[in-house]
């Protein structure tokens, strides 16, 4: 009976976080929107938000077509991070695991390099959204597939590590052979994207992102319960019916997709998905996925909307690569997790 109660307290406590986290996430949102080059007042976007004496058609024009796009764009890019760095960490039982450590994002950021590269070569005044994910989900996949490749040869997992940062190198490579045969201006379009940022991004980009992104997010949570099982080993998954191949081969699809579609608009976003998890982790105290999960989304829209704004307001009016604060933010996270040689999941 104390054993329950004590497990409802901490349950309660869990959702009262949750709830301090979406409240924070949303004013913090609305701060983001309000600040910038013009500042636009706190409540005067919220008037813009229900259409309430919306008579300045400039302030409303920035607000509808440029930060809130922006400010939705870093909402669903650090959920969808977070979540496939979170799955990557339970596929290999690893904590310092992410896309951008294992090279998906290297593998994503060469074929978006073929595509806008390779796209202006032959003329095109544009490049489609579906034309850019469809590239950046091409190289998640073989660098993802090359890893797991790698994985049935290699037992120890810093090893498969080491594989999967070499693949990024390699990538990386082959990313500056293709700036090489680039004109200035094709150049100068690809390595603002390389930087990572959220800035310039359409509606049309927000409404793929949120079509392709959200049931992949719901659906990740009613994966909780084998993710659970996973935790306890493969043979104990297995004895519970869990199809492990199967299982695998979802995981890896849901975090290349959500990799690739947030890579191929905002361009390769580093920690992330290394960071967040673990410092959820810490917070909830918990290993649980169905907690983890719901609280890793919103902590991770939280996390890149802050570096986000950072970005823009820490040397106003010049603007800051996104990556560098994300690294700045996650790298001490990597020390701390080598140096303490945690382990858990």
């Amino acid at each position: 009976m104390i054993h329950m109660d004590e497990t409802n307290r901490q349950k309660s406590g869990q959702r009262l976080v949750i709830l301090a986290l979406i409240i924070i996430t949303a004013l913090l949102g609305v701060l983001s929107i309000s600040i910038g080059s013009v500042n636009i007042g706190f409540l005067k976007v919220i008037k813009i938000f229900f259409g309430i004496n919306a008579d300045n058609s400039v302030f409303t024009s920035i607000v509808m077509n440029i930060r809130l796009p922006r400010l939705l764009g870093a909402l669903i890019g650090g959920a969808s991070l977070s979540v496939s760095g979170l799955l990557l960490q339970i596929f290999f039982r690893n904590p310092i695991v992410e896309p951008y450590v294992l090279g998906i994002s290297s593998g994503s950021s060469l074929f978006v390099g073929l595509v806008i590269l390779g796209g202006y070569m032959f003329g095109l005044s544009s490049i489609s959204p579906i034309l850019l994910f469809t590239g950046a989900f091409a190289g998640a996949m073989l660098i993802m597939a090359a890893v797991c490749l790698a994985g049935k040869k290699v037992k120890n997992i810093s090893t498969l590590l080491i594989i999967g940062i070499m693949a990024g190198f390699i990538c990386s490579a082959g990313t500056s052979i293709l700036i090489a045969f680039a004109d200035n201006e094709q150049i100068a379009h690809y390595v603002t994207w390389t930087l990572g940022s959220f800035s310039g991004f359409s509606w049309i980009q927000v409404k793929f992102l949120y079509i392709l992104a959200i049931p992949i997010l719901i659906l990740t949570f009613f994966m909780s319960k084998p993710l659970n099982t996973m935790l306890f080993g493969e043979n104990y998954a297995i004895s519970m019916g869990l199809n492990i191949k199967r299982f695998r081969m979802v995981i890896i699809v849901i975090s290349s997709v959500l990799t690739a579609g947030i890579t191929a608009f905002a361009g390769p976003i580093s920690f992330v998905g290394l960071a967040v998890p673990h410092i959820v982790r810490i917070i909830f105290r918990s290993s649980d996925n169905r907690i983890l999960i719901p609280a890793v989304i919103i902590s991770g829209a939280l996390m890149t909307t802050v570096c986000d704004l950072s970005a823009r307001m820490l040397i106003s009016p010049v603007e800051l690569p996104l990556s560098a604060i994300t690294s700045l933010i996650g790298a001490p996270i990597v020390v701390y997790l080598l140096l303490t040689k945690r382990s858990e999941l």
